[in-house]
């Protein structure tokens, strides 16, 4: 006879109490906020606290904020279900089905093994490695998400594992967290440094032009180098200071993983298919901005090879947890956000916010509005619609304040990818990398604040005087 399952409801007091007087104020609301929008804005607060406080797991917490939003009328059911078919968010679950066949071929193992062999030493020159390998695929991979998520997460899981360090076993703190989160860091940094890094940063391309200033990828690229390399050297530095490894020296490591490569012996015909596949992938993913196909499909084409030649069952599919789980709290978070913006709440937000900036110095008013853009993210699950709701709505309040024009459009186009140092649902590769349970929420959360302020106070000297050097204002 089954037993009840333990829930703590304690911990629903502050979510229900929070999403109830946002609700109840709804009388007094701001005349130009619709009572949906209103409604919607308690809902989604109140989902985002108890994603905090975690009375439940965090797909509980989405089914019931889901469950209220429709329940309540205030988004129809035809509308709310639509999040799940987010071609971004499909992209998230097929770089976790990549992942495992990264890990059941072996081949994961190898390229860890080969790692280890190269850069084995110390932890931290490991770390340094991921972040080599993101910045030299970043400006020729327009998602992040598959870069992170399905590029660069793998090789990470793998060489955690080969190290014993796995969240299964409860020994993720040995490398894996701080290798994770590393590498989930500079995921951040260089997609703003790359105009093709992030899908987002087109369409803040777009707006500009439509504003009169044109960015090329030359200029976008030269205005972000130095800010953009500074983050990169520090950013593992920190995060080895406040989140350290307990394996900090690997003594021997070049001659464990040789021996353990030749242990493995020759690459199988599985392996074999699995790089096949993922070179196909790599190769699609970085060509698809020029050949007009989406990354997503490239995801769907990978693991459809890989179903077709065995290399993974559809068991293998069914039994990955950590990506059906994913899929279905980003679906929800992804709608609720999305519906904030199109119920009129976060344009409400931006209008109201200029009449607070007249007369102020044009530094200061740059440096108001990008903190208000960096931190209304966390009532984002998406950079690129983050960046289609409010960069055209930033740069007409950095404009109006004086702020010179280059600048503020280069800048409020950095910001829109550095605002993934905010939550684990802020861009696609955050709910891979969290997804993957190397790292808890509230270190990830503690810690991308203190990075977060880190990129923030770069970006606003080093970047604003590097690029007056330069000449670019």
């Amino acid at each position: 006879m089954s037993s009840l399952e333990k829930i703590n409801y304690k911990n629903f007091i502050i979510p229900i109490v929070i999403g109830l007087v946002i609700w109840l104020l709804s009388p007094i609301k701001p005349a130009g906020l619709s009572m949906a929008a209103w409604h919607m804005f308690a809902i989604f607060i109140a989902t985002i606290v108890a994603l905090i406080t975690k009375p439940l797991p965090i797909g509980s917490i989405a089914l019931i904020g889901f469950t209220l939003t429709v329940l309540t009328g205030t988004v129809p059911m035809a509308t709310a279900i639509t999040g799940f078919g987010n071609s971004s968010i499909w992209l998230i679950a097929l770089a976790f089905f990549l992942s495992r066949g990264f890990i059941k071929t072996g081949l994961g193992r190898r390229i860890a093994l080969i790692f280890v062999r190269t850069f084995g030493r110390k932890t931290l020159g490991l770390a340094y490695s991921i972040v080599g390998v993101d910045l030299i695929l970043a400006p020729a991979t327009p998602s992040n998400t598959a870069r992170g998520g399905g590029i660069v997460h793998p090789i990470v899981k793998s060489i955690s594992h080969a190290l014993g360090s796995d969240p299964e076993n409860h020994t993720e703190g040995k490398v894996g967290s701080f290798l994770a989160f590393t590498q989930y860091q500079a995921n951040v940094v260089t997609s703003a440094m790359f105009l093709t890094a992030e899908a987002g940063n087109p369409i803040a391309y777009a707006l500009a032009l439509k504003a009169g200033i044109h960015l090329s990828w030359f200029i976008w690229f030269l205005g972000a180098l130095a800010p953009g390399l500074v983050a990169l050297i520090l950013a593992p530095l920190v995060i080895y200071k406040l989140y350290p490894p307990q394996i900090k020296e690997t003594p021997g490591a070049k001659d464990w993983a040789q021996k353990e490569l030749e242990t493995q012996g020759k690459i199988s015909t599985a392996e074999k298919i699995m790089l096949g596949t993922f070179l196909l992938a790599l190769v699609l993913w970085i060509a698809g901005s020029f050949i007009g196909m989406d990354a997503t499909t490239v995801g769907f084409i990978a693991i459809a090879i890989l179903l077709l030649t065995g290399v993974l069952t559809w068991k293998d599919i069914l039994d990955e947890g950590g990506a059906w789980n994913t899929f279905f709290w980003f679906s929800v978070l992804v709608m609720m956000a999305g519906q904030l913006n199109e119920l009129g709440f976060i344009s409400w937000l931006s209008t109201d916010v200029s009449k607070v900036l007249h007369g102020l110095p044009w530094f200061a008013v740059l440096v108001i509005v990008l903190l208000a853009y960096f931190y209304i993210h966390y009532m984002f699950a998406s950079e690129t619609a983050h960046t289609t709701a409010l960069y055209s709505a930033a740069l007409a309040l950095t404009l109006a304040g004086g702020v010179p024009p280059m600048l503020a459009a280069l800048m409020i186009g950095y910001f829109g990818n550095l605002l993934g140092s905010t939550t684990h649902y802020a861009s696609g590769p955050a709910p891979v990398v969290f997804g993957s349970g190397f790292v808890k929420q509230n270190d990830w959360w503690r810690l991308c604040f203190i990075l977060g302020l880190m990129y923030i106070i770069i970006f606003l000297t080093i970047g604003t005087g590097w690029m007056k050097i330069i000449g670019i204002w």
